[in-house]
């Protein structure tokens, strides 16, 4: 290991003690009671949770339909003429498409690229760069919306979708061009 590598990993350990300490010692010169502002907190968040139930359910069932109707599949390959053109590997789609719906499934899609050609080709590079540079905007937009009870998102779901179209094909142009 190098020298930065194992002064990261010395430091890391003592980082949650530290920030704890912290806490404990700034609630104490503020003379904040941190047992019931915690019980707050999770109690709010507790709430937050069950309000959230409704739209997993709904969101958990419209992936499992998507996926056993063949509906993904079809949707792949009229798209394929596509993504040839802009450059995506046509066996990271499924992916690609996943990835604003469900982490879960992006990443059961991830493993099945990576188990058919490797993380050291094209398509698992891309696939694994395309992973991690989007998020579930199916799910972000109308959890954090709901939280803060702001009801129309009709331009937040437009907006999601086209950063992870952009994020889609800068993961596959920066992994063509640095691999």
């Amino acid at each position: 290991m190098n020298g930065l590598t194992s002064w990261f990993l010395s430091i890391g350990g003592w980082v949650m003690p530290v920030l704890f300490c912290g806490i404990m010692l700034y609630s104490g010169v503020k003379k904040v009671d941190v047992m019931s502002s915690f019980l707050e907190g999770a109690w709010e968040g507790l709430q937050t949770a069950a309000k959230l139930i409704p739209t997993l359910v709904a969101l958990l069932c419209a992936i499992g339909m998507l996926r056993s109707s063949g509906a993904l599949e079809l949707i792949t390959k009229l798209l394929e003429p596509a993504a040839r053109l802009l450059g995506i590997p046509t066996e990271t789609l499924p992916l690609a498409l996943m990835r604003p719906i469900s982490g879960s499934g992006s990443l059961a899609m991830l493993r099945e690229v990576l188990q058919a050609y490797g993380p050291d080709s094209l398509p698992g590079r891309a696939a694994s760069v395309m992973y991690c540079c989007g998020d579930t905007a199916f799910y972000i937009i109308p959890v954090y919306c709901s939280t803060i009870k702001i009801t129309d998102y009709r331009y937040a779901l437009p907006a999601a979708l086209a950063g992870c179209f952009v994020g889609t094909l800068c993961s596959v142009w920066t992994v063509k061009l640095f691999f």
